[in-house]
């Protein structure tokens, strides 16, 4: 036999008023994030999708533009400075990527180690990249200045080279760039993985050690196991903001000479000079497709490590 359960009147109202609170705290939240969504609104969402609209028309400045389709895309491709800048960009962010990781990955290593004054070198090793990137890249264009550089008076005066170099030239304008933009980025790279070094347990190497395993075998088998993901994020992000990166090449070469170390965002200002906007978004969107593969490959290689 069942039975009704009798409900008084403080019980019917002690429902909808738990339901009430709820709501309220649900909307006092949604109250909180909302300045954050408006902010990511109107200064992420509105400009790229902005951007990938203007790149389909003709837009200049003080016209509204007409819709070309893919014109200004074929335009670039007609060009053989397209084709340079895409050999440059390739060439800067293979070779400043594979600096920063050799170099990075080795004195993270040496600063994880028991060495006299290590916090000190850690604190040091950000100057680089604590220095405003004006200040950092007009630095590097003084020291390679042909005439009065700090490289050149060292080269000269130790009998390397009888004369002044010019590393503005056409063959050495982008190792020089290399060198600048590798010099200021590095210690990302170092942090990171010295973050990452901190995660690993101890005993691993202890344990590795015991059983006769050299330096070699614990960096190979305990070190870059544990740091796969650091790597993987840190290059992502590194290569984004290489291939973006504009002050280093604007300062110390302007995209020269020649076209010698013009990038994408070089090419996109230059675009912007010339008033031609709707060409000057067609290089930066040119980019998007190249940047959503990198991070979808990233995605998946850490998914399977996290399978």
């Amino acid at each position: 036999m069942t039975q009704e359960v009798i409900r008084s009147p403080q019980m019917e109202q002690a429902k909808p008023s738990r339901m009430t609170l709820r709501q309220s705290e649900r909307l006092t939240g949604y109250l909180l994030v909302a300045p954050v969504i408006a902010c990511i609104i109107a200064l992420i969402v509105f400009p790229f999708f902005y951007a990938i609209s203007i790149s389909f028309t003709d837009k200049m400045v003080g016209t509204e533009g007409n819709f070309v389709g893919l014109e200004n895309f074929g335009y670039l491709l007609r060009q053989s400075r397209f084709t340079e800048t895409i050999r440059n960009t390739i060439v800067l962010v293979t070779s400043v990527q594979l600096l920063k990781l050799v170099f990075g990955m080795g004195i993270a290593v040496l600063l994880n180690q028991e060495v006299r004054g290590k916090n000190i070198w850690r604190g040091l090793i950000l100057l680089p990249w604590a220095m405003p990137a004006f200040v950092a890249f007009i630095t590097w264009k003084l020291l390679f200045a042909a005439q009065g550089g700090a490289i050149n008076m060292i080269l000269l005066g130790t009998g390397l080279t009888t004369t002044h170099v010019d590393f503005m030239s056409k063959e050495l304008a982008m190792p020089s760039v290399i060198i600048a933009s590798f010099w200021r980025g590095f210690p990302f790279w170092v942090i990171s993985f010295l973050a990452g070094m901190q995660n690993i347990p101890q005993e691993r190497y202890e344990a590795a050690a015991l059983d006769g395993a050299s330096a070699w075998g614990r960096f190979r088998y305990i070190t870059l196991p544990g740091l796969r993901h650091v790597i993987l994020v840190v290059v992502l992000l590194s290569t984004i903001a290489t291939t973006n990166s504009f002050e280093a090449i604007w300062l110390i070469t302007g995209g020269g000479p020649s076209n010698a170390t013009m990038t994408f965002p070089v090419l996109a200002y230059y675009g912007l000079q010339s008033l031609r906007i709707g060409e000057a978004a067609a290089v930066s969107v040119s980019l998007l497709p190249v940047f959503a593969v990198l991070a979808f490959i990233v995605a998946v290689l850490l998914q399977r490590q996290e399978d």
